[in-house]
């Protein structure tokens, strides 16, 4: 429906997406929390014709067996603006079409789909519609907004975030509850918490997303939700912007100075789509503190191990030709300013299609950490003596001296940004927080000074001779210093590894002996494929080398957890033509219902117990993508949504159909049937 009753050339009109909830039963918000999908809604307009974004009421926070999610009942109203072209032509009649695609979960979640058409003429004035101008009037009305009668700051220490609300210009917190909804997941979801009796400051605590311990935010945008009246006279909730400050929290009864660092700008808590948060000194400011932070990156443990090789670096190269020594910097910085501007063009194309990415979004994805761990651990090996890897490869060494040797300092920069940025050193992180939401050419500025900053010291060296003569001749103490700089890429190597814990979960143990394979394959390498033994010799420590660096990538690889078996027709009649118990999990990520029952039965000892000693093949039919042949097996058992739980048991032709929220002694019964 429109808010108008016909369309203005050069104006914009409000429609709305009507939802009528039956009871009990949810749609979600945009950020859906631990389970969920968000309605979305694309749109098929006249040309010169454009539609905003959803404008999202603040939701309701649901607790589904320890699963919690942000979403709506009732009667709802979702808003969207469509700009109308100044050369619509007053008179003709435009349809707006939208597809909408939304999930409604109760016990099960169905998700649904609808294709929706409005036709409105096109006139020189408009008035509004008598049915629904008031009530999207009022769902307008519910939309957070900024307020500048609270100031709020975030205080990080790990994962662990304080947020500190004060009032402004004589509003007084009543007390009650309070909580903080973000727009992106970014913290981990997560019910209203007590706040005290109100009269002043009130500080509550969140938690980082898993997947954000990597890169942890430099703001964070969302809602600001309390109880009806925990302001006098205020809303529901409030969209904020908090810049993040690295530090802990003052204590709750200090008060907060406008401007301090880390605070809400002036005017109060700015909007989930305002500019980026203030830095003093405007764009200079920032690159001034994205030089200061490339810097200091440099004493960072990300970036430690890659200084120490360069260090080795120029300790060989202490003595030789002053002009390679400036071009091996040159090539270093070269490869520090191409990876730079590598990153930036890819997070800014990701920003123009749509995409929240961060700094180190790179640690989000499996396959790159097992990567990089690989390189920690070969380049780590190499230090300890366990073979040698060429100049070409490290910017170290006798290749330095060689073509090769430039490609390596290069690669080197590319080595050292890659590793570099999960860190946020101190002044990195507000620098970072600006240049990822500044126009394109000043982001690209700020990336740079970092990139500047990061290989600063590494020219230093190169092109001041005094400072090169300073390090020591070369001698005995390289090898047990070369040797010593091996700990640190372990340790690297070691924190990779804990990431990759997170998320690959049980498939760790492959990973683990992936990397062993990897060890063994450059131990080969290093015993038998050196010059003092035949070609014969050598040829083959080559061949083995790589057949167990490739068996142990393949095997490391992150992968699915495969202790489920995919769904098919197919495997089911072969599992049970096996004889065996087979139990089916039809589930999906967005399912609520689906992940409190993996939470309440299979971590159950019992149930684990239990599987194994009946030897239950366990199928998972994934419907989080829609699947037509899924569909269709869940309309056998007359069901449209998911969970649906089945127990097939020998002898049996029809399997057991579970109820949808299940226990352990739920399962435990259907499946001892047998016994």
């Amino acid at each position: 429906m429109a808010e108008s009753t016909a369309l203005v050339p050069g104006q914009t009109t409000t429609v709305a997406l009507r939802f009528v909830h039956d009871e009990h039963w949810h749609t979600y918000w945009k950020n859906p929390g631990d389970a969920g999908l968000p309605t979305t809604a694309s749109w098929k307009l006249p040309p010169g014709y454009s539609a905003g974004p959803i404008q999202w009421p603040a939701p309701e926070i649901t607790d589904t067996g320890g699963v919690l999610t942000y979403g709506y009942g009732g009667d709802l109203l979702l808003l969207v603006d469509i700009v109308v072209p100044a050369a619509a032509v007053p008179g003709a009649d435009v349809t707006l079409r939208v597809n909408v695609d939304w999930l409604m979960c109760m016990e099960s979640c169905v998700p649904g789909a609808a294709k929706l058409e409005l036709a409105l003429p096109v006139a020189t004035e408009a008035a509004p519609d008598a049915q629904w101008a008031p009530k999207i009037a009022a769902a307008r009305a519910a939309v957070p907004q900024p307020s500048d009668k609270l100031a709020v700051r975030a205080y990080r220490s790990g994962r662990d975030v304080t947020l500190r609300v004060e009032a402004r210009g004589g509003v007084v917190l009543a007390g009650g509850a309070v909580g903080f909804f973000a727009d992106d997941g970014a913290v981990e979801t997560k019910a209203l918490q007590p706040a005290g009796d109100g009269g002043g400051p009130v500080q509550f605590s969140v938690r980082l997303a898993e997947s954000m311990s990597a890169s942890p935010p430099a703001e964070l945008t969302g809602l600001l939700v309390a109880e009806a009246g925990w302001w006098a006279g205020g809303p529901k909730a409030v969209a904020v912007r908090i810049p993040v400050t690295v530090g802990s929290a003052p204590a709750s009864g200090a008060a907060l100075q406008p401007g301090a660092a880390g605070a809400a700008p002036a005017s109060g808590v700015s909007g989930a789509l305002g500019g980026p948060a203030t830095i003093q000194g405007g764009l200079l400011g920032i690159l001034g503190l994205a030089f200061l932070g490339g810097i200091i990156l440099n004493l960072m443990p990300c970036v430690f191990p890659v200084l120490g090789i360069k260090i080795m670096g120029f300790v060989h190269q202490a003595g030789s030709d002053r002009a390679k020594v400036k071009a091996h910097g040159l090539a270093f910085a070269a490869g520090v300013l191409a990876s730079f501007w590598t990153l930036a063009g890819v997070l800014l194309v990701a920003r123009a299609g749509g995409s929240q990415l961060g700094w180190g979004y790179q640690l989000q994805v499996p396959v790159f950490v097992f990567a990089l761990t690989i390189v920690m651990l070969v380049f780590a090996l190499s230090l300890s003596g366990v073979f040698e890897i060429g100049g070409s490869l490290i910017g170290a060494g006798a290749g330095l001296q060689s073509k090769g040797g430039y490609t390596g300092s290069f690669f080197s920069g590319v080595l050292a940004t890659v590793v570099a940025t999960p860190c946020s050193a101190p002044f990195l992180a507000p620098a970072l927080g600006a240049a990822i939401v500044l126009p394109p050419v000043q982001s690209l500025a700020a990336f740079t000074a970092i990139a500047v900053g990061l290989a600063l010291p590494y020219l230093v060296l190169s092109f001041a001779p005094g400072l090169v003569k300073l390090l020591p001749r070369p001698g005995p103490w390289m090898e047990t210093f070369k040797q010593f700089m091996a700990f640190p890429l372990y340790a690297t190597a070691g924190y990779l590894v804990f990431v990759l814990a997170a998320q690959v979960g049980d498939g760790l143990l492959n990973t683990i002996l992936g990397l062993t394979l990897v060890a063994m394959a450059v131990w080969v390498l290093g015993r038998w494929a050196t010059l003092v033994h035949s070609s014969r010799v050598r040829w083959i420590a080559r061949v083995v080398t790589v057949a167990l660096f490739a068996a142990g990538v393949v095997l490391g690889l992150p992968r699915a957890n495969e202790d489920w078996l995919v769904w098919s027709p197919e495997t089911i009649a072969r599992l049970r033509a096996d004889n065996r118990i087979v139990y089916v999990d039809f589930t999906a990520r967005w399912c609520v219902t689906c992940q409190a029952n993996k939470a309440a039965v299979f971590t159950s000892a019992e149930v684990k117990e239990t599987f194994s000693r009946l030897k239950i093949a366990k199928v998972r039919g994934d419907w989080t993508n829609r699947d037509p042949q899924i569909a269709a097996e869940l309309q056998r058992f007359d069901r449209a949504a998911v969970p649906v739980n089945l127990v097939y048991l020998p002898g049996r032709a029809e399997p057991l159909l579970l109820p949808e929220v299940l226990t352990p002694g739920t399962v435990l019964e259907a499946v001892r049937r047998k016994e």
